[in-house]
């Protein structure tokens, strides 16, 4: 896997066994969505120079909370890296055991944890992946 790049596309294609990377961004999120996969931010504005969370000022949050109750079949919410996870979670917790909360490692490429281990850490979201077959 290709440190270089952000690696969102290819940890979801390696669950999926698609190579979602090379495939046009709606087909990307058609995929996705076909195994019963959202994509939401939890940053909806933000001040940043550069790239990394780190570098986050002046923040609002996307209403996570209101956005999961209009999805009484949602499962899991899975966070990309430990600023998505801090930030939602501090949004979530009113929720209580409602979802499971899953902090999956950023696959930003300035966080340097080995691909393999990236992945097996990513594979926590296969319960929650709904088959193609099922789909």
């Amino acid at each position: 896997m290709d440190q270089r790049f952000n690696q969102f596309w290819r940890l979801m294609g390696a669950l999926l066994n698609d190579d979602l990377h090379v495939q046009p961004y709606p087909a990307r999120l058609d995929k996705l969505q076909h195994h019963g996969i959202g994509l939401w931010d939890v940053i909806a504005e933000a001040e940043r120079q550069g790239s990394l969370d780190g570098a986050i000022r002046r923040e609002v949050g996307n209403d996570l909370t209101r956005l999961i109750c209009t999805l009484p079949a949602l499962q899991a919410v899975a966070f990309n890296g430990k600023t998505a996870a801090r930030m939602g979670r501090r949004q979530l917790l009113a929720l209580g055991s409602r979802v499971a909360l899953l902090d999956l490692p950023s696959s930003s490429p300035a966080y340097t944890l080995d691909a393999g281990l990236k992945q097996a850490a990513w594979a926590s979201l296969l319960p929650y992946i709904r088959s193609a077959q099922t789909g």
